[in-house]
């Protein structure tokens, strides 16, 4: 009956919508027209009863390390870590997130603190209810200037055919945004997912599993709306247990 950790409200059609395609880390290395990063987590279950254990890192972006508890009606994570700031150096963070509430219901919030300057520079909360045919979530973040709504509707687990929907509002900006996608196993180790928004970008990602647990994607990118636009390609490789 634990309502898991924060990151996994609206995870489901943050997963569908965003994940494995053609979009840049928030630092990456540069080498000619070529930009690549590498990330490379590990996690240890049950260290004790609950408590749970996660080392992440992203080169070159950011270093965290985390401590996450899981119990009936309640998940907590804290953190610490470093993080690349725009004079190419690191500061170090850090992060608390807690959810209250079951496997239906959940309520939660994430912060994120700087330690060097002792401000709050993260703040994010979320809503989420869940059942067998619909997941819908709500969040605030951005420091309270983005509102997002998303969800995910399952049509036929076992080929992992699912759609999913995000509307999200940038309050500073007065601008909002659509997005919605569409993901389908065409083959046991073949899934394809695609995904359009209001901002007339249009995406696609094939994703291939090679070998036991080692995928390969590959991913583009288009904007409709700018006649000069070059499409993005992406290729990503990722070893998972």
């Amino acid at each position: 009956m634990n309502p898991g950790l924060y990151f996994a409200i609206g995870r489901k059609a943050g997963d569908l919508l965003y994940k494995d395609y053609a979009q840049p880390q928030p630092l990456q290395i540069r080498y000619q027209s070529y930009d690549w990063s590498f990330d490379f987590s590990c996690q240890i279950e049950e260290v004790l009863p609950g408590l749970n254990t996660v080392f992440r890192v992203v080169v070159p972006d950011s270093s965290q390390a985390e401590l996450q508890y899981l119990r009936d009606y309640v998940g907590f994570s804290a953190g610490i870590g470093l993080k690349a700031n725009s004079a190419h150096g690191f500061d170090p963070i850090a992060n608390i997130s807690g959810v209250i509430g079951s496997t239906v219901v959940s309520l939660g919030a994430d912060l994120g603190i700087d330690i060097t300057t002792r401000t709050l520079n993260k703040f994010s909360a979320g809503l989420s209810l869940n059942s067998a045919f619909l997941i819908a979530s709500m969040t605030l973040s951005d420091s309270c200037d983005s509102v997002k709504a998303s969800v995910y509707h399952p049509l036929n687990p076992p080929t992992m055919t699912a759609i999913a929907a995000e509307l999200k509002h940038r309050i500073s900006r007065d601008a909002t945004t659509l997005t919605f996608g569409a993901q389908h196993a065409l083959l046991p180790y073949t899934l394809v997912k695609a995904r359009m928004n209001t901002d007339g970008k249009v995406s696609a990602v094939l994703r291939q599993e090679i070998w036991q647990r080692f995928y390969v994607s590959i991913a583009g990118e288009l904007d409709l709306r700018d006649n000069n636009s070059i499409p993005r390609i992406g290729l990503s490789m990722a070893i998972k247990h």
